[in-house]
C-alpha cells in the first residue's frame, strides 16, 4: 500500500499599523515563541474565514483579509511535519478587551521590522519574517485566487 503524504494546512495574518506588526508570544513546544497570530484550517473552512478567526482567538482583534501575500510550504528541520502556509494581509479592527486568549498565548506584541529581526532566534519558524518582508515588498494577490467549494 503507498502511504499518501499530506501537509499541515496553516492561516497566518499578517497585520501591521504604523510600521508596527501584531504578532502573538506563545509557549510551543521549543520554548516561548513569537508568531504571526496563526494555525490550521479546520474542516469545511474556507482560507480567508480561518485567518480571520485564528487572529481574532489569538490577538482579540477582528480582522478582515483582503488579500493573499504569499503561500509557504516550510517543512520542521525535525522532518516530521510540513507545513503549508497561506499569509493573509488585511484590517485588523480594535482590541475586543476582556476577551479570553487562546491557551497558549501569553501574550500579544506589536513590533518593527527592526525589532523581528533582532529576536528572530525567538521565531516559532522563518516564514515569519518571511511574510513581513513580502508584505514589506507589496506582495498581493487578490483572495478571488482562492475557491472555496462545499
Amino acid at each position: 500500500m503507498i502511504q499518501r503524504w499530506k501537509p499541515n494546512v496553516t492561516v497566518a495574518a499578517v497585520i501591521e499599523r504604523d510600521g508596527r506588526f501584531l504578532l502573538v508570544e506563545e509557549r510551543t513546544s521549543d520554548g516561548i515563541r513569537f508568531n504571526q497570530p496563526a494555525g490550521h484550517l479546520e474542516a469545511g473552512e474556507s482560507l480567508p474565514a480561518a485567518a480571520s478567526r485564528e487572529a481574532l482567538e489569538e490577538t482579540a482583534h477582528p480582522f478582515e483579509p483582503q488579500y493573499l501575500i504569499g503561500i509557504y510550504r516550510w517543512p520542521r528541520p525535525q522532518g516530521d511535519v510540513t507545513y503549508l502556509r497561506f499569509a493573509f494581509g488585511g484590517t485588523a479592527g480594535e482590541l475586543q478587551p476582556g476577551r479570553q486568549l487562546d491557551a497558549g498565548i501569553l501574550r500579544t506584541v506589536w513590533m518593527t521590522l527592526d525589532e523581528l529581526k533582532a529576536t528572530r532566534e525567538r521565531h516559532r519558524n522563518p516564514l515569519i519574517l518571511q511574510c513581513v518582508e513580502d508584505y514589506l515588498a507589496g506582495r498581493r494577490y487578490g483572495l478571488e485566487l482562492l475557491r472555496h467549494y462545499e
